[in-house]
């Protein structure tokens, strides 16, 4: 079993389709371990504010099994593919790290580059893998943490969810 890092984040009807996701991925992989939740202004775009955070669990899916899923999961609420890159979403569910593999696995390309591009992706991901080490940097993703520089503002939120 590998153990993987996902980020969703979502900025439509945000509550619903955060908590729809990680039904469906306990559906899917069972436990999981969440991050607090976040809420950051939208990069890239003018849009609505997004709640984010990070998933941790373990799977022996092939990582283009798990992306199948993942895709599933985002269209299963109502994720539209036809808009920009950088626009609105429902969910969005995206594969940080699946165990320590590197490179192009089935066409998605890991660790992925977010992780120290957005603090709405490292920040979550130090909270519950401070200690881990990115799979090519060697760092471990709380120093990453501690030496992200640039500017994104985010705020901690009360989210619960009864599938933990």
């Amino acid at each position: 079993m590998a153990k993987v890092y996902l980020s969703l984040g979502s900025n439509i009807e945000r509550e619903l389709h955060i908590t729809a996701g990680l039904e469906a991925l306990q559906r899917h992989f069972g436990a999981l371990v969440l991050s607090p939740v976040y809420e950051s202004e939208s990069v890239g775009f003018d849009g609505d504010a997004f709640y984010n955070l990070v998933v941790a669990m373990e799977t022996d899916l092939p990582v283009g099994e798990l992306q199948r899923v993942v895709k599933m999961i985002e269209d299963e609420n109502d994720r539209s593919r036809s808009d920009p890159k950088f626009s609105s979403r429902t969910l969005d569910i995206d594969i940080l790290t699946v165990g320590g593999l590197v490179g192009d696995i089935d066409g998605v390309q890991l660790p992925r580059d977010e992780i120290e591009k957005n603090a709405f992706v490292l920040l979550p991901l130090a909270d519950i893998a401070s200690e881990e080490l990115h799979p090519v940097l060697q760092i471990s993703y709380g120093a990453m943490w501690q030496q992200y520089s640039k500017t994104q503002k985010l705020w901690q939120i009360p989210f619960e969810w009864q599938g933990c």
